[in-house]
């Protein structure tokens, strides 16, 4: 109604991309609105990405999963898709809704989450942030290799784990960041958990 019409326009676009029945999936037509919108008016990526995260986090709280899977996967098209000196504002809230869907209980929330990093860690960003820091996702990571959920989903789970930590490397190397991935405190979390499912496998096998 009349509120509507007094919503920032950006927040008007974010908001057509979601269907009325999550099942739905993303509104496609709106998708292109939204990115087209991001890629002429770079500057406003950062509060698109901010209002993305919240609508996200209250789905979260709502367990209203649909609607998460529908943000993260808006998400992972803007970020694909903008390739601008701006991307940075972008990666910091997108990275915070990985980490938001990564601390949820929902294992289709975290291999959800995860499958997003990695395709963050591939791509190449013109200024890469050097403060930024992994040490949630490596921690995260290393966890998930550890699953012990049910024989089903955990698999899944310990593999989205080792994916992650490859992204993490991946990422911190190639942008030759201050936080040094081969620093123990890193690696004292990684190698166990790699070795961890070497020596699972093996032990399944026989």
């Amino acid at each position: 109604g009349a509120v509507a019409l007094f919503r920032p326009r950006y927040k008007r676009l974010v908001d057509n991309i979601f269907p009325v029945y999550p099942q739905d999936g993303l509104v496609k037509s709106n998708m292109e609105k939204l990115t087209f919108y991001s890629l002429s008016s770079p500057e406003k990526l950062d509060r698109i990405g901010e209002y993305l995260y919240q609508r996200a986090a209250r789905d979260i709280y709502r367990k209203k999963y649909g609607f998460v899977i529908i943000a993260m996967e808006a998400m992972d098209q803007l970020l694909l898709a903008c390739h601008a000196p701006t991307l940075n504002l972008f990666v910091e809230s997108f990275l915070k809704m990985v980490q938001k869907l990564l601390e949820s209980t929902e294992p289709e929330l975290q291999i959800l989450a995860t499958q997003s990093f990695v395709k963050f860690a591939n791509i190449e960003e013109d200024t890469p942030s050097y403060h930024r820091r992994y040490d949630f996702f490596v921690s995260k990571f290393s966890a998930m290799c550890h699953s012990g959920d049910r024989e089903d989903i955990r698999d899944k789970i310990r593999i989205a784990g080792i994916k992650g930590l490859q992204a993490v490397v991946r990422k911190t190397v190639s942008d030759d960041l201050v936080e040094n991935i081969w620093e123990p405190v890193h690696m004292d979390k990684i190698v166990p958990s790699l070795l961890f499912n070497i020596q699972e496998s093996g032990f399944h096998k026989k």
